[in-house]
């Protein structure tokens, strides 16, 4: 007997006998293959999901198999995948948005290479800081927009995104009618899915060997629009998967920024539910020091390549790994080169990051909280996100074997 995926998930959530969805040939194969342990040499080594994108396939039992075919035992699982699988009503239709990009833009081509094919010929580039950086794309690959600035699609269905999730996004206009019917939709809807699929959907992961300790639904959380109702869905939906936390891009400086960590600490509190800002070009030694000062529940999600495309301002990740240890939830993984050498980002083992450094300074302190692969290099036309991925975690199992 075959099963669709969608028809998969409502099996699994009717608690369906293994033995009936192990005929699935599409998810069979994943439950019968030995169950991946990326735990080496004592540090958890996991992924977060926006890392396959790019892959056509966006559905939580499609992302559980990229997990595993990866020889992951853990992730940092973002909202796409999951209100997916508990029957999201489809997002209104918008502009922008998907995972393509790490291509080089329009107009007129640069004479020579890019600095990150200079970097892939094996030349370092050289650029002043501040510029160049539009210069990281590999032609044809399907990286990050951008490749080497890092930058998310917003809110594209089914890459991790909130649609209809609200505004609070600078240079975007009022919603039209449709589109704020839209939303009003998804936040009824929101606020009242049962937390009994969500569960489902943990324990066909842990079936698989998948642990999820982070979860991500950050365009919710940035909102100031956000009901308390619809932080009180992320919360739970994070303690229904079992994760020890939830991330989000920590908020700017000032009153609004205050303000707002004050609100998620007090339902991080509320859940039992840490909320770990992450970082991207703000990242420094004291960036962190508001949030950590003001609420055990504040934790850091730090992004080390980010920190190390912005200037290692401060410090380096060794330096901050070991000054702020004991309140990091769990830090992304990615290797990037500094800003004098074009702040591309790049395959492991190729940038200025000391990834290798950096894991064996976990493995010796014995640090137990995750580290997060991320996947932003540039695809090359012949592989895909679960190649490239792998690719990465054989790096870090040969480093911490």
């Amino acid at each position: 007997m075959r099963y669709t995926r969608r028809e998969f998930g409502k099996l699994a959530l009717a608690g369906l006998p293994a033995a009936a969805l192990l005929e699935s040939p599409a998810f069979g194969s994943m439950f019968l293959q030995a169950k991946p342990n990326s735990k080496w040499g004592g540090v958890q080594i996991g992924v977060i999901t926006y890392s396959y994108r790019s892959m056509s396939d966006q559905s939580a039992e499609a992302t559980l198999k990229y997990i595993v075919d990866s020889s992951l035992s853990g992730t940092e699982l973002m909202d796409g995948p999951v209100e997916i699988f508990l029957g999201r009503p489809a997002p209104a239709a918008r502009g922008g948005g998907g995972g393509g990009g790490g291509r080089r833009g329009g107009g007129d081509a640069p004479a020579g290479p890019t600095p990150y094919e200079q970097l892939m010929a094996g030349t370092m580039p050289t650029c002043t800081p501040g510029e160049g950086r539009a210069g990281g794309g590999a032609p044809g690959a399907g990286g990050a927009p951008g490749a080497a600035g890092g930058a998310r699609p917003g809110g594209a269905p089914g890459a991790g995104g909130a649609p209809g999730g609200g505004g609070g996004f600078p240079g975007r206009g009022a919603p039209s009618p449709e589109a704020q019917a839209a939303a009003d939709e998804l936040r009824k809807w929101r606020t009242s899915v049962s937390m009994d699929k969500v569960k489902a959907l943990r324990k066909m992961f842990n079936d698989a060997g998948v642990t999820i300790y982070a979860y991500k639904s950050d365009g919710l959380q940035k909102n100031m629009q956000t009901t308390d109702e619809e932080l009180d869905y992320v919360f739970n939906v994070a303690a229904a998967l079992g994760a020890t936390h939830t991330t989000m891009e920590l908020p700017n400086p000032g009153p609004d920024g205050t303000a707002m960590l004050k609100r998620l600490a007090s339902f991080a509190e509320k859940h039992k539910v840490s909320v770990a800002y992450h970082t991207h070009a703000q990242g420094s030694m004291t960036a962190f020091d508001e949030a950590l000062a003001m609420s055990k529940w504040n934790m850091s999600n730090v992004d080390l390549g980010h920190y190390v495309a912005a200037g290692n301002k401060g410090g380096t990740p060794l330096e901050f790994l070991t000054k702020h240890h004991d309140r990091i939830a769990s830090f992304h993984l990615k290797d990037r080169t500094l800003p004098e050498h074009c702040s591309l980002t790049v395959p492991f083992g190729m940038g200025d990051s000391h990834i290798k450094d950096m894991l064996l300074l976990m493995k010796k302190n014995k640090w137990t909280f995750p580290a997060t692969i991320e996947l932003e290099s540039p695809i090359p036309a012949d592989s895909d996100a679960v190649k490239e991925v792998k690719k990465c975690v054989d790096f870090v199992r040969t480093t911490l074997a």
